[in-house]
């Protein structure tokens, strides 16, 4: 190394330095952590475990309604109510038992006759319920 200049030995000393670095950048991103579960217990009963590295499954129904999405009265099932603003497992049970002993609704405003809605929640419901 004596026949080399100094910005010859810089050089070489900054090479080597990025070479270390990206080789161990990259060595760190091919070992990835290995996933863990996570076990709770309720009641004595095991709870189904969660790997973090499993990709969610995709629940094909919604939890909420989507943009422009409105949910016909006469036909939807209790999840279905559920996403409406408001309306929670116990009034979508109650909606479907209306609809099955008075038949189909005839306007939204229909809803009031529902034990539990009045005129707040009938409100917020306006946009997105129908009965077309």
């Amino acid at each position: 190394m004596s026949g080399m200049s100094r910005y010859e030995k810089v050089v070489l000393g900054l090479t080597a330095a990025f070479l270390l670095f990206t080789s161990g950048w990259f060595l760190a991103e091919r070992s990835s952590a290995v996933p863990y579960k996570v076990t709770t217990t309720r009641s004595g009963q095991s709870v189904a475990a969660v790997e973090q590295s499993a990709p969610a499954e995709e629940n094909p129904r919604p939890d909420s309604l989507l943009e422009g999405e409105t949910i016909n009265l006469n036909t939807a099932d209790v999840y279905d109510l559920q996403r409406l603003p408001g309306i929670g497992e116990k009034r979508a049970q109650d909606i479907v038992a209306y609809r099955e002993e008075h038949g189909p609704f005839q306007t939204v405003d229909d809803l009031d006759r529902v034990k539990g809605i009045g005129p707040g929640i009938l409100e917020g419901l306006r946009q997105y319920a129908s009965v077309t």
